[in-house]
């Protein structure tokens, strides 16, 4: 079922949100932002926006939605190619990334296998796909196995998911930097905190764009 168009101005504006802050809006900052009168607008909204599966809903937080199905984007805003078709965007799958040497570093960034998207299935658009290993952003909607984009850069913002380097090891978590030390925050309950020591060898690799849940692992 189509959206309506409120439902794609909720959905545009979580995506905008989840951009620029690295969390979703409140059901109450969605209210105040659309002019409803009450957070059961918004929360019906958002329920409509999920049985459509545009979003889902995790149970137990205040901030638990995790975009599903990008926003339509007008026909105005997508690229075209010669034949009218939406653009699509080559982008290489690095699979399980050996530990030590950052992304992309190296041969295997020219070698690696390629698939092809359309360019508004991620926001922003990823340099590069990883496969997930372990439970560790289970909360966030993120499995073993799934398909991760991943925007190459060396900076990110308190509250974003990221790619990051520490002592030789690649690991995908939400960034801490309102704590006194900056810290890795899985999103399970089963997985503690990953506190960066001042000396130790961290950087930050890539910044989180989306997902793709595959029905099988890539090949080793």
């Amino acid at each position: 079922m189509p959206l309506t168009d409120t439902q794609t101005a909720i959905l545009s504006f979580i995506v905008e949100r989840i951009d620029a802050d690295g969390l979703p809006p409140s059901q109450t900052e969605i209210a105040h932002a659309f002019g409803f009168k009450s957070v059961r607008a918004a929360q019906y909204h958002l329920e409509a926006l999920e049985r459509d599966g545009a979003i889902e809903r995790l149970p137990g937080r205040a901030r638990g939605l995790r975009v599903v199905q990008a926003p339509p984007v007008a026909q105005g805003e997508l690229k075209l190619d010669a034949q009218g078709d939406a653009e699509l965007v080559q982008i290489p799958v690095l699979g399980r990334v050996a530990a030590g040497a950052p992304m992309g570093a190296g041969g295997e960034w020219e070698s690696a296998p390629r698939f092809a998207f359309d360019l508004s299935l991620f926001r922003p658009v990823p340099d590069y796909l990883l496969q997930v290993q372990g439970e560790s952003m289970r909360e966030e909607g993120i499995l073993d196995g799934d398909l991760i984009g991943v925007q190459r850069c060396e900076q990110a913002r308190h509250g974003q998911i990221v790619v990051a380097r520490l002592d030789g090891e690649i690991t995908l978590k939400r960034l801490d930097t309102a704590s006194p030390q900056l810290r890795l925050m899985p999103c399970n309950a089963d997985y503690a905190p990953i506190t960066v020591a001042a000396d130790a060898d961290f950087a930050v690799e890539g910044l989180y764009c989306g997902l793709l849940r595959l029905n099988r692992s890539l090949p080793r």
